[in-house]
């Protein structure tokens, strides 16, 4: 075997796992989530009926999906704004400024990233429990009484009470990797900006903000994935979709239709709704995001 050949090899072997398992676990079951939205069928039989493109005819008509689809696009925007405002702001203060213990706030707000989604689920529950809770009672203490609310009990407020725990969760893993980004920008460039007049909110927008924007850009496309991902473990966690339909979404209604329902192949038909949905929104906000790299 000569040296071309043996790298070849070399390179096949070094690659062969990760192909077999890529294709196992995710490139054949993506097929299949194709596949079975063209048939009728409970799951639990050997009974499936070819029936088309009838599964997405039913899917246009269905009013809980849409319902559900208007909760995910509320919650990917609701909280992928205030995510990101929250995890730059923290980032700045914590790499700008000269705080004491900036360490210690490092450390607290990283620390909800590691906590599994059922504990938070748990926590916020705790939290938003109308008698004993946390919120309702400081409310009490501090004599608004009127801000008191059924946190997962109000149809009009319960979707965005799994978006602040949301929130929670996310805003330290991505002040974390801001501050990466921001810590490795020159510290002379706010020097020499400082000689010329400018102040905090001048050298954030000129010099922070532009120089960190690849980063920015690529979490924006992540946490959109993943609030499409999490949202679904929260509201399973504390709602389960309730009250009444109210925190139903994209993900709960599909797992509800395919293991709940017995209609696996209409779960399937949703479920290749979100795939589509979210290449779409990825590439979408990958393109409207673009812009020229700046060095240093």
């Amino acid at each position: 075997m000569n040296k071309t050949n043996a790298k070849r090899f070399f390179i096949f072997v070094c690659t062969a796992p990760a192909l077999i398992l890529l294709s196992v676990f995710i490139f054949v079951p993506t097929v299949e989530v194709f596949r079975m939205s063209l048939y009728k069928w409970g799951g639990f039989s050997n009974n499936q009926v070819f029936i088309g493109f009838d599964n997405f005819s039913k899917l246009w008509n269905d009013m809980n999906f849409f319902r559900s689809f208007q909760n995910s696009i509320l919650l990917i925007v609701v909280v992928t704004l205030v995510t990101m405002v929250l995890s730059i702001l923290f980032a700045t203060l914590l790499t700008r400024e000269q705080i004491k213990g900036n360490n210690l706030f490092r450390i607290i707000f990283y620390i909800p990233n590691i906590l599994s989604i059922v504990v938070i689920a748990g926590i916020f529950s705790a939290i938003y429990d109308p008698t004993t809770g946390l919120l309702n009672n400081l409310f009490a203490v501090l004599k608004i009484e009127n801000l008191q609310k059924l946190w997962l009990g109000d149809q009009k407020i319960v979707i965005y009470s799994i978006g602040g725990a949301l929130v929670w969760q996310a805003v330290g893993y991505y002040m974390v990797m801001y501050m990466s980004s921001m810590a490795s920008i020159p510290e002379s460039y706010y020097e020499a900006s400082a000689l010329e007049g400018a102040g905090r909110f001048t050298q954030f927008f000129s010099i922070t903000l532009p120089l960190i924007w690849n980063n920015i850009r690529t979490t924006l496309t992540f946490f959109i994935i993943s609030t499409i991902n999490l949202s679904f473990l929260l509201v399973q966690a504390m709602t389960s979709g309730g009250p009444d339909g109210s925190t139903e979404v994209f993900l709960s209604y599909m797992y509800k239709q395919a293991y709940t329902n017995s209609s696996y192949g209409y779960g399937m038909a949703i479920g290749v709704v979100i795939f589509l949905f979210s290449f779409i929104l990825a590439a979408v906000i990958s393109k409207i995001t673009k812009r020229d790299v700046l060095e240093y």
